[in-house]
């Protein structure tokens, strides 16, 4: 298996992982500062059950860490896996678009 492969097989996971509103909306309460599942809780429209399958699947895409505050377990976004993600996405938009310019240009040649 290729490097590249492995490389789109994360993004692959991470984009599923974002491909839900509640974890965006985690995401983003998360991007606030540091919070339990508890907390989360509080702040969306979602039970705590719930939240925690939601921090699992965003702890398995990478995109959230645990963090030891004291007795309790809080969440935090790791900004550079969302930061590279933003990157190879920007990448491979910038591919489409060389593409479709020379597309065009041979259209236009035509």
């Amino acid at each position: 298996m290729s490097t590249g492969h492995l490389v789109d097989q994360a993004m692959v996971g991470m984009c599923s992982a974002l491909g839900d509103e509640t974890r965006w909306s985690i995401l983003t309460v998360l991007g606030e500062g540091d919070a339990s599942a508890s907390a989360l809780a509080r702040r969306l429209p979602v039970t705590r059950q719930a939240i925690a399958k939601h921090l699992n699947v965003l702890h398995e895409a990478g995109l959230v860490e645990t963090v030891q505050a004291g007795r309790e377990v809080q969440y935090r976004v790791i900004g550079t896996q969302l930061s590279a993600t933003a990157r190879r996405l920007d990448a491979i938009g910038s591919e489409w678009d060389r593409r479709l310019a020379a597309i065009k240009q041979i259209a236009e040649d035509l």
